[in-house]
């Protein structure tokens, strides 16, 4: 029997969310609020009305149900992390916000009105179900109906409350540049912890997403609360354990040196904030996760073309006749996509001048870019370009020209990081000049790609005029008007594939892969390393925006020596690119590589399309295992890493996941030879790794056989 996603029982004043395998259910208590009552497995919403009341400790704590506020405002008895804090005209800094109305729309939008109980000031709670993916989009509305402006500093996109649970435990991504996504799980206390950015971007510290469960929720058991915010500026999550054991996560765009204000008829609209439910562990969160944003969430196509990146080859030292040759060697090994890195612009011939000169540098290319464009395509690879819009380089002619576009405080001598500044693109002009080079860019020169770079953080975030303070947040019109050069972009240049990277992987959130079609998590090309940093990152998202490369051994970050399998093995499980100096490779390592780029472009839809099981994890043991399953479950690939051999071989079985128990697979070797093994076998008894040595890897294909 077909259920609404959303239904509203009148009687008990009761909401309920219902996705495929969850329950989401809120009500409107006795004093106006909507309070949370339930969000985990389905149940019968008209059963909860009980749990619809005030509670109260003593007269010291007389609201503790407001805890489970939906979205508190700061004041009254509200102590929590308040959703809104409002400065009005008069000086009042109370806010008291009481349900008005609701109104669903298309069947899966609830829209529910608050107002607060004096001042003209309405508060819009938007909820969207998907509920294939078990996971709700809420984002918030601040209308502002006064005669005169109202002061927002701070306005959170939504409240998720946790059930209540003996213990609690937080798992969440730290990291920083070349150690990106790393885990992290800790049990919660009383008290609040912290997850933030307070860079101008996404972060490499943090990323914005959490996961809660009860302590003993594994990969493939257990349940999971999750979320994950659409905004790639400052952000904010605060989880939080009352002294009453109840836990929830409150988040959205920071509020640190971000207050602003709205109008009279002004109104502004947060960022989403996707929550979800997971029955059966990290395993099934990540999943969710992974097909929301491939259906819901990215543009273009998830498959991804093998490319090859100039930069660990030449670094600076561009020049026409090096990249047709490093084009040729590219071709031959079968890449799809060939990138010129930094060097190409400007007076750039290091990092410390040129930046903001988008010029074809004519003495590296005195026939301009087509020269090479054409050869590029010629070898039948498409051409992409490498660009860092939103920084310049004192030693420029941009900065010469315009020093005010940067961001600076005028008493004060600006920061220099990577010998950069960064373009204040808060400013109608600025954004009008980065949108105006890339347009000319993309329209002059056949360019199929733009890896789009940030290497720097936000310093220094400008000085306003008093008479020009009453607005947005600076660093909000930041995000906001990078979001819609790249909206303009896309619509211009259908064509083109853009790539997010910002020092690395700090600026991957469900924000900007609302117009990013891949993602570079991490300068750290090192396949071991990787191996971590990459599994971390697929805990959020999706596999298909991974790129990982392939690069030099010895690595140049830490010297490690490893096999060129076991750094193909590792580059595979996402994007496949290549990094690595090619015009020095042997005729047995091109002839290698091409063998693993031709496997690849074989199994690369199962690995960007398909769901992902996370088998074994070196923060376990001495194995790493992956396998990923088709979306129509006909094939099955499965990468297993050893890090080192200790006493001897013995052998080791891995048992896979997501298989048909009463079919057979075909189970191939990377050179072709097979077994026939039944599905159950598979994932009760498992395959032999057959690894041996220290970091040996192996790639296994499963094929279902027809009945």
């Amino acid at each position: 029997m077909f259920t609404l996603p959303i239904t509203y029982l009148e009687a008990s004043k009761i909401f309920e969310i219902r996705t495929n395998r969850s329950s989401y259910i809120f009500g409107i208590n006795e004093k106006g609020n909507p309070q949370s009552l339930h969000w985990g497995e389905p149940v019968a919403a008209s059963e909860t009305a009980d749990l619809l009341k005030g509670w109260g400790h003593s007269s010291f704590d007389a609201s503790i149900e407001r805890d489970m506020e939906e979205y508190g405002g700061w004041g009254g008895s509200h102590y929590s992390e308040p959703c809104l804090k409002v400065r009005f005209a008069d000086g009042v800094r109370d806010v008291k916000l009481v349900y008005e109305s609701y109104a669903i729309i298309h069947d899966n939008e609830l829209v529910i009105v608050l107002a607060d109980m004096h001042y003209a000031l309405k508060v819009e709670l938007r909820y969207k179900a998907i509920p294939e993916y078990d996971v709700i989009e809420r984002s918030v509305c601040i209308r502002n109906e006064e005669a005169s402006a109202v002061v927002v500093e701070q306005a959170l996109a939504a409240a998720w409350s946790m059930p209540a649970m003996p213990a609690y435990r937080l798992t969440h991504v730290s990291g920083r540049w070349a150690g990106e996504f790393q885990l992290r799980s800790d049990p919660l206390t009383e008290g609040k912890k912290v997850l933030e950015s307070r860079r101008g971007f996404t972060g490499a510290s943090a990323n914005p997403w959490f996961a809660i469960d009860s302590g003993k929720a594994d990969e493939s058991s257990g349940s999971v609360w999750f979320g994950a915010l659409a905004w790639s500026g400052n952000w904010k999550m605060v989880v939080e354990k009352s002294s009453f054991g109840r836990a929830r996560v409150s988040g959205g765009i920071n509020d640190f040196d971000g207050a602003f204000t709205l109008a009279p008829g002004a109104a502004y609209r947060s960022p989403v904030f996707v929550g979800g439910f997971a029955s059966v562990g990290f395993g099934d969160m990540s999943r969710k996760l992974h097909r929301y944003q491939n259906e819901c969430v990215l543009p273009g196509s998830r498959i991804r073309k093998v490319l090859y990146n100039s930069w660990e080859a030449t670094e600076f030292a561009v020049s026409v006749q090096g990249q047709k040759e490093l084009a040729k060697r590219a071709a031959a090994i079968g890449v799809e996509r060939f990138v010129v890195d930094d060097g190409w612009f400007g007076g750039r011939n290091s990092d410390r001048a040129g930046l903001g000169d988008w010029q074809v540098n004519p003495e590296k290319f005195p026939n301009g870019l087509q020269e090479l464009i054409d050869e590029v395509k010629d070898l039948g690879m498409e051409f992409g370009i490498w660009v860092e819009p939103e920084s310049v380089n004192p030693d420029s002619e941009l900065y010469r020209k315009h020093p005010d576009w940067a961001y600076q405080f005028p008493t004060r001598e600006g920061t220099l990081l990577r010998n950069q500044l960064l373009l204040n693109l808060g400013k109608p002009e600025v954004k009008a000049f980065v949108l105006g080079f890339m347009k000319e860019l993309l329209g002059t020169y056949d360019i199929s790609f733009i890896k789009w770079d940030m290497n720097r953080t936000v310093t220094e975030p400008g000085a306003l005029p008093l008479h020009e303070q009453l607005g947005e947040s600076v660093w909000n019109r930041h995000v906001e008007n990078l979001y819609e050069i790249w909206v303009e972009l896309r619509r211009s240049f259908p064509h083109v594939e853009f790539e997010t990277c910002a020092g690395g992987g700090a600026r991957i959130d469900l924000g900007i892969l609302r117009y990013a079609d891949q993602a570079w998590i991490s300068d750290n090309t090192d396949a071991r390393d990787r191996l971590s940093i990459q599994e971390g990152f697929t805990f959020v998202y999706s596999p298909s925006v991974m790129m990982c490369w392939v690069t030099e051994s010895p690595h140049g970050l830490n010297g490690r020596r490893l096999p060129l399998s076991f750094r193909f093995h590792s580059a595979m499980m996402g994007g496949l690119g290549i990094g690595a100096n090619i015009s020095c490779w042997t005729e047995e390592e091109a002839a290698e590589a091409s063998r693993y780029i031709a496997l690849y472009k074989q199994i690369r839809s199962t690995v960007t399309e398909g769901s992902l099981y996370r088998l074994a994890s070196f923060a376990d043991g001495n194995t790493a295992a992956y396998q990923y399953v088709s979306r129509d479950g006909q094939e099955a690939v499965v990468f297993a890493f050893q890090q080192a051999q200790y006493f001897g071989y013995q052998e080791t079985r891995l048992k896979l996941q997501g298989l048909v128990p009463g079919r057979s697979y075909e189970v191939l070797s990377e050179n072709g030879s097979g077994v026939v093994r039944h599905g159950s076998n598979l994932m009760q008894i498992g395959i032999p790794l057959g690894l041996s040595g220290d970091y040996a890897s192996s790639m296994v294909r499963l094929k279902l056989l027809e009945e």
